[in-house]
Formats: C-alpha cells, sequence, structure tokens
C-alpha cells in the first residue's frame, strides 16, 4: 500500500491533466490551472525538504571531520548568513530587496562578485570543451570547425574588418572592381544563413526528439512503469 497509493494519486492526477487539456469544458476546464497552483505549492515545499536534506548532509560532514569539513561549514555559515539577513532586512525595510538594505549588499557585493567569478572560470572550461570539439579528425567535425568559424566572423567586427581587406586585396588585380561588395558583409550573411537554416533544422529535430522522449516518459510515470521516484525498481 505504501507503494500502490502515490502510483494511484499519480495515475489520477495524468489522466486528468490528459483529459483536462483535450476537454477544456466544466468540470475539467478549470481543473488544469487547479493543478498548476498545487504543482506550485508542493514545489515550494520541495525547496524546504531540501534544505533540510542540505542541512543535516553538511553538519554530519561537520561532526564526522570527513574529508573537506571546512567548505561544508563555510556553505552552512554563508546559507544562514544570508537567511538571517533576508529575514532582518524583510523585518526593518517591509522587503529584502530594497536598495540600502543588509540583504542588497550581501548580495551586490558576494553573490554577484562570486557569481561573474564562476562564469569566468566557465569560459575556460568552454574554451577548452570547444577546442576538443573543433579538431579537424573527421568530415562532420571539419565542416563544424568550418561552420563554428564563420559563424563567430559573422558576429563580431574582425569579420566585417576581415572582408573589407579582402575586397581591397582583390581591387589590387587588374581589370577588377568590386568596391560596390564592401558593403556586403558576406561574414554576416553567411553566419545568418547557417543559424536560420541548418542550425534551425538540427535544433528543430533536438526539440522533436525531446518532446517524444517526454512523452514517452510521461506515460512510464503514469502507468506505473517508471517507479524510480517511490524508491523502487
Amino acid at each position: 500500500m505504501r507503494t500502490q497509493l502515490p502510483l494511484l494519486i499519480v495515475f489520477l492526477t495524468g489522466v486528468l491533466v490528459i483529459v483536462t487539456f483535450f476537454i477544456p469544458h466544466e468540470p475539467f476546464g478549470s481543473l488544469e490551472q487547479r493543478f498548476l497552483v498545487w504543482y506550485s505549492i508542493v514545489a515550494g515545499f520541495t525547496m524546504l525538504l531540501g534544505l533540510d536534506s542540505l542541512v543535516r548532509y553538511h553538519l554530519i560532514k561537520i561532526r564526522d571531520r570527513a574529508a573537506g569539513w571546512g567548505y561544508s561549514l563555510v556553505l552552512l555559515a554563508g546559507l544562514f548568513a544570508t537567511l538571517g539577513l533576508g529575514f532582518y532586512s524583510w523585518a526593518r525595510y517591509q522587503s529584502p530587496f530594497k536598495l540600502g538594505s543588509p540583504f542588497m549588499y550581501l548580495y551586490t557585493y558576494i553573490i554577484i562578485p562570486l557569481q561573474a567569478t564562476m562564469f569566468a572560470l566557465l569560459a575556460f572550461f568552454i574554451a577548452s570543451a570547444a577546442y576538443r570539439a573543433f579538431r579537424a579528425r573527421t568530415t562532420a567535425a571539419t565542416l563544424l570547425l568550418i561552420s563554428a568559424v564563420l559563424v563567430m566572423l559573422g558576429r563580431v567586427p574582425l569579420g566585417g574588418w576581415l572582408w573589407q581587406k579582402i575586397i581591397a586585396l582583390i581591387d589590387l588585380v587588374p581589370g577588377t572592381n568590386l568596391s560596390g561588395l564592401k558593403n556586403l558583409e558576406i561574414f554576416a550573411r553567411i553566419s545568418d544563413w547557417i543559424m536560420d537554416v541548418p542550425q534551425t533544422a538540427a535544433k528543430r529535430g533536438i526539440y522533436i526528439g525531446i518532446v517524444l522522449g517526454g512523452i514517452a516518459m510521461s506515460l512510464r510515470i503514469i502507468l506505473g512503469i517508471e517507479r524510480s521516484y517511490t524508491s523502487g525498481s
């Protein structure tokens, strides 16, 4: 019964959501909006459960002096300091997001610089991954490399400058006059074509795959085939 009751709730909820989507009339018409409200409430409680799990895990790690327990101490100190300043700002300024409040000071001078540092480090990882992905080992990798270079040239001022130099170099050949093509911005046009045609086609294929996978997984959950959320097999 402990496992069957969640499966029954999931099955009835899933069937009702499908029915309300295809029959937008009372009494089913308002159920979809009500389910969305219930979902928001449940999602709020899941955040509290996640917070409780996070605090318990790191408290046990600090108590046992496990590897990296100092990081856990810093995390909990930051968590409770943020919570404390948020509640204090809420009580004193009626909103933690009011300019000049302690919470906004913490957000502006600590959280935003930390986020900037993290994204700056992320740029190096992206550059490293791009270097490995763009190595021209196969025909497909070579096409990917050429496309990436053309897109980058079309998105930065360097592409326009390079095109001007190419036209000027060709104009040095006697009998040629390509000055009318200087404003063509060929790299920008190629970049737009790659993003609008091949990239859009591939993106739509990926979206179709994601939707079909989502439908298949939803049916598995509704029919009780997928039971991992109940800690069952």
